[in-house]
């Protein structure tokens, strides 16, 4: 009898944002003259730059060319892609190798894939509230999770201690759900502790473009000795508009050896076994992004949504209500009113003010009584939703 992956059973009997779909449709054949101000699921509403636009356009033209027509691309990412990444790091004092740079078709996928890296007997250190993929993909590999509580209390930003010791140590920042970003003093603790127990972090930077503190640390290998204990994964769909289109890289240092095993050495082994490459369009779509008028360009659209963050803030400032991220983040993390679970606000805002949140409930016990509001939507969209949660909130 052929046995499937028993581990399957351990997870929830449903995801997140299914449940939020649920609901929403549910609300909308009950009210279809009702329009939604949806700011739950974290997906992008400007399109691509000009740029990048252009740049598909001549990789189109490409195929169509006998001379500059592309098959398989490198499995680890075309040349000209990792070079201009490479060059992106050293640009910003991170000395970062050409072939450090792995490119991926997304952070999503990635970070489910690399724990082909560790054997199935490790252990994974969740920090929660968490994004959900963390747990669940080691869940269906059977791996002990330790989970790590975060709260108000610390700015949902813990310290490493003998609790949080595991092989595999999880590290968003700027964090989804809450929007929390990690000062490079805090950081530089986990980094330490990470060397110190023979740990790696799996660093999620999927949000770094957000970050406008001087001084919060953008990426993990701006911290001393972090390319002996750290893998960053990348993504270009927030930063860039490419949640449509799917592409990201993974940096894994040389120097990140455990039991005589290089991890990128492994990582190399593991994409040209499994994969055949992002396709030569998406690459060279995604390389000007990393040209001087691609970052001008993405510039542009990240500032937008980030007016739309401080338009939520002032909205939950006039009302008192607690929250974090949105400054240096594209979400913002708020504590639910009046004691309210998180799927009760949920109910509440989306019948009473037909605002689409997402309940913290769903990225872990501790993340009941708070909702996060993505910051991605239409400026419109996002004032209406605030006069909306004023209007609504300031009766309470």
């Amino acid at each position: 009898m052929t046995m499937p992956n028993m581990h399957y059973r351990d997870l929830k009997d449903s995801y997140l944002f299914y449940n939020i779909a649920q609901k929403t449709k549910a609300y909308l054949a009950a009210h279809p003259d009702q329009h939604l101000y949806r700011m739950g699921i974290g997906d992008v509403s400007l399109p691509l730059c000009k740029a990048v636009i252009t740049a598909l356009h001549e990789a189109v033209d490409d195929q169509a060319d006998r001379g500059r027509f592309h098959g398989y691309m490198p499995e680890c990412g075309a040349p000209f892609l990792r070079q201009a990444v490479a060059r992106h790091y050293r640009g910003r004092g991170i000395n970062i190798a050409d072939d450090e740079v792995f490119v991926s078709s997304g952070a999503s996928d990635e970070l489910g894939d690399i724990l082909d890296l560790f054997d199935r007997g490790s252990s994974a250190l969740v920090i929660e509230p968490a994004y959900p993929a963390y747990v669940d993909a080691n869940v269906m590999a059977g791996r002990r999770i330790i989970h790590l509580p975060s709260g108000k209390e610390n700015g949902f930003l813990p310290e490493p201690s003998e609790e949080a010791k595991a092989d595999i140590l999880y590290i968003c920042s700027p964090n989804n759900p809450t929007g929390a970003v990690f000062d490079r003093e805090k950081l530089q603790r986990w980094v330490d502790f990470a060397n110190d127990c023979g740990s790696v972090i799996l660093f999620d930077a999927a949000y770094e473009a957000y970050i406008e503190d001087e001084g919060l640390p953008r990426s993990i290998f701006e911290l001393k000795n972090a390319e002996t204990c750290a893998i960053e994964i990348c993504s270009l769909s927030k930063t860039a508009g490419f949640t449509g289109t799917r592409l990201g890289y993974t940096v894994i240092p040389r120097a990140l050896v455990r039991n005589g095993m290089c991890f990128a050495d492994m990582w190399l082994r593991n994409r040209t076994t499994k994969t055949n490459g992002v396709s030569y369009i998406i690459q060279k779509g995604g390389a000007a992004v990393f040209s001087e008028e691609g970052q001008r360009q993405i510039r542009e659209n990240i500032l937008i949504y980030k007016e739309n963050a401080r338009t939520l803030m002032r909205a939950l400032d006039e009302l008192s209500i607690w929250y974090c991220g949105g400054k240096n983040a594209p979400y913002i993390w708020l504590k639910c009113p009046e004691r309210m679970g998180s799927w009760e606000f949920f109910d509440y805002l989306l019948n009473e003010a037909q605002i689409v949140g997402t309940p913290g409930a769903g990225f872990g016990a501790c993340g009941e009584g708070y909702l996060r509001f993505s910051t991605f939507g239409s400026p419109e969209d996002t004032k209406e939703a605030a006069r909306r949660l004023v209007t609504l909130l300031g009766k309470k």
